[in-house]
């Protein structure tokens, strides 16, 4: 009886995580901005608050409108690999490792296919794959679901290797340092590479320990070793080429490997002669839908952000911990553990961007690049920023879009789990960019 209570407790605790930040990210903003108007005398910033309010309304229904066509051609697409047996097939592949990692998802299940799909677009660092058919999976895992307002285990792991998962070839980002400046970003791809596998390896450790999973099963360990063995032989190749070679590689496999999924979805539908036509159209019907439920939840979440952020309280926050880290490094420089002569710290120049990054995607970008325009494409600070944006993820805005498309309100421990990641994945950029390039 007590264990049950106990239970219960926690798994409320867990539901009001995301309530809590929720209003504490306007009551911090409420409580920065009475300080900048009384004692700052500025009482302008009432006014940027407000302008946030209506701005990041418009983004966030300007984003759903965005992701109603990709959508809309994904799911599709989706629905064609149903029809012709190629997501059933991609399933079984994967099915002893997903069946031990997702208990709760029957083995054969839609839900694994459309996982699969997800995360080998996120791996080849495409974006506008990846979303639809995340939201493809998370809409299948709520037919699992019992308790259609909370989420399950399944969807949090799901959600939280989602947010952190391993990219292997980080075309975008290498795309921004080019058009940067920067001569060889290149050479980040190993460090961004470290930098997210200890993300998603701390999302799953997390994850694991709140659903008391066991991690070292055979099967997952067998998984996991042809996994990483496989990406250290793409590593080893790809530094055998120099940077032309190697963004141009990248560029082909990464859409090269999507097109050739979508042609085998279409050919194998084909010759089960199914009406390929009237099948992707069957499934492109639900993207609209889709699109339209996640809006109410992107404008909470992208609201209470940008009015944080417009009060001032990031930059406030940002202050005490760049005051904290200078005390820290005073203490050990006494301690004789490192030399520290009270001049900037670099990791510090990159937090702003580290910090930004569960919470706002295009914010993080937008500091990436301020910050690399700011100190030039070789400084030290500029690699950290640049790693630490291909090694974690938007979790605040992903959790809003993922469980708002199912109507998901009680998230219980994804929060928790999901800024593990994102602060493993932080700490690493900055430990491992001290390591090559400091």
């Amino acid at each position: 009886m007590v264990c049950a209570g106990l239970a219960e407790t926690i798994r409320k605790q867990e539901n009001d995580v995301l309530n809590f930040i929720w209003i504490g990210f306007f009551l911090g903003a409420a409580a920065t901005a009475l300080y900048q108007i009384v004692v700052l005398a500025n009482p302008g910033v009432l006014g940027e608050i407000m302008e946030a309010t209506f701005a990041m309304s418009k983004t966030a229904f300007e984003i759903a409108l965005g992701l109603t066509g990709v959508m809309t051609l994904w799911l599709g697409l989706m629905r064609i690999g149903e029809a012709g047996g190629a997501v059933a097939l991609l399933t079984r592949l994967i099915s002893p490792f997903f069946t031990r990692l997702f208990p709760e998802v029957p083995r054969d299940h839609p839900a694994q296919g459309a996982m699969v799909m997800n995360l080998a677009a996120n791996m080849l660092g495409l974006d506008n794959a990846a979303t639809p058919l995340g939201l493809k999976a998370m809409n299948e895992l709520q037919e699992l679901n019992p308790h259609k307002d909370t989420a399950t285990n399944a969807q949090i792991m799901f959600l939280v290797i989602n947010t952190s998962s391993v990219t292997v070839i980080p075309v975008t980002i290498f795309t921004y340092l080019h058009q940067l400046g920067y001569v060889n970003p290149t050479e980040l791809f190993l460090p961004i590479l470290l930098a997210t596998s200890c993300s998603t390896l701390a999302g799953l450790l997390a994850v694991s320990l709140y659903q008391r999973l066991n991690l070292l099963q055979p099967v997952l360990l067998l998984y996991f070793l042809v996994f990483f063995g496989a990406i250290a032989l793409l590593l080893a190749y790809l530094q055998s080429l120099d940077r032309a070679a190697m963004q141009s590689f990248s560029m082909l496999l990464s859409n090269g490997i999507i097109f050739g999924i979508i042609i085998f979805f279409i050919l194998l539908a084909a010759i089960r002669k199914a009406n390929v036509y009237e099948e992707f159209i069957s499934g492109a019907r639900d993207g609209f839908k889709i699109a339209v439920s996640i809006i109410p939840y992107l404008v909470a979440m992208l609201v209470a952000i940008g009015v944080f952020r417009a009060s001032g309280a990031m930059d406030l926050l940002l202050a005490l911990i760049d005051g904290f880290c200078r005390l820290v490094a005073r203490l050990l420089d006494w301690l004789g553990i490192i030399t520290y002569d009270g001049g900037p710290l670099a990791f510090i120049d990159a937090l702003p961007t580290g910090l930004m990054k569960p919470l706002s995607g295009s914010g993080a970008r937008g500091l990436m690049i301020e910050t690399i325009k700011t100190h030039g494409p070789e400084a030290l600070v500029s690699k950290m920023v640049a790693v630490m944006q291909g090694s974690t993820e938007t979790t605040f805005y992903v959790l809003a879009l993922y469980f708002g498309s199912v109507g998901i309100r009680k998230s219980r421990h994804a929060v928790a789990c999901g800024l593990i990641a994102d602060f493993t994945g932080i700490t690493a950029a900055i430990l491992i960019c001290s390591f090559f390039f400091g």
